[in-house]
């Protein structure tokens, strides 16, 4: 899934950055894109759960089909539904090769992951949506490490803030060790998940 719309109106149009470097520009015009964003509309229960489903998709740049299959999944595991989905959206190869730092933005770390640039237990994975399991080692291919983006991420540039309690990464090594399961509260995701829930539920 790759959506061509611009990153700073689909930030708009859902009310949250979704890179970096669309917090300025999110900041100056914090209102949906057209002639009408400034009006004040009042949503219906529907739009709500909606705009928040497709805030937590959009985070994870993945397809509706997807997004429905890690719902289904959650709702048959133990747990909170909600949490339970967050933490298995999480666990996605693209999702943990960004949130180690290899990669500016999620967009980046899925093309990087489709390219076939990374391995897992020294085997390469070109599967954004592969679930990654405790003990699992993501590492970028010897014969990628030279290539800028990855020379450029093994200076920790893309690092802002701490980095992922429940991985284990070494970036002038390029490697990153998942060492537990993901805890929602871990997950620096901007949605409230049982909005979701309720929206897949109706």
């Amino acid at each position: 899934m790759n959506n061509s719309r611009p990153k700073a109106k689909l930030s708009r149009a859902l009310g949250i950055p979704l890179t970096r470097k669309c917090v300025k520009y999110f900041e100056r015009r914090p209102f949906p894109p057209g002639v009408h964003g400034r009006g004040r509309r009042k949503s219906s229960d529907y739009q709500v759960r909606l705009l928040e489903k497709q805030r937590l998709r959009h985070q994870y740049n993945i397809s509706e089909v997807q997004m429905r299959a890690a719902y289904d999944a959650a709702h048959k595991a133990e747990g909170k539904t909600g949490e339970t989905m967050v933490t298995l959206l999480e666990r996605r190869l693209d999702a943990t090769v960004f949130r180690a730092g290899f990669t500016r933005t999620i967009y980046q770390a899925r093309q990087l992951v489709v390219h076939g640039h990374f391995t897992v237990d020294g085997k390469k994975v070109d599967r954004p949506g592969y679930k990654l399991k405790p003990g699992q080692v993501i590492e970028v291919k010897e014969t990628s490490r030279s290539k800028p983006p990855f020379q450029i991420a093994a200076t920790g540039t893309h690092i802002d803030g701490p980095t992922a309690p429940y991985l284990s990464t070494v970036l002038e090594e390029l490697r990153s060790t998942v060492v537990r399961a993901p805890q929602r509260s871990e997950v620096p995701v901007l949605c409230d998940e049982q909005l979701v829930v309720e929206y897949y539920a109706r």
